[in-house]
């Protein structure tokens, strides 16, 4: 069984027993939060699209960490102008583990 979910703004296809980093989610450590966005949802032979939401379907995870991405290098030049900027972003993720999907 697995579910396309939404979350942070991007679509993750996911199974009971995986981890993922996902868009930082405001919890504590250990606490089990639930997904209602789901998508898309997969039991062997049935599947079920949602027209954009599956109703009543869930997806219940629980958060593992939370940390920052590897830095990325922001580098903007405009030849002969004497123009250059560097500037550098670490995003913040939710590392979370999916515990069960109902629908």
């Amino acid at each position: 069984m697995y579910a396309v979910i939404k979350t942070g703004g991007k679509q993750y296809r996911v199974a009971a027993g995986e981890k993922l980093k996902v868009e930082q989610i405001p919890a504590d450590i250990g606490a089990e939060v639930v997904l209602d966005q789901v998508l898309f949802l997969s039991n062997g032979e049935n599947v079920t699209m949602g027209a954009p939401l599956v109703a009543g379907a869930t997806v219940t995870v629980k958060v593992v960490s939370h940390g920052r991405g590897d830095k990325i290098r922001i580098f903007k030049m405009r030849r002969r102008k004497h123009y250059r900027k560097t500037q550098g972003h670490r995003q913040n993720y939710t590392e979370i583990e999916i515990l069960g999907i109902t629908g």
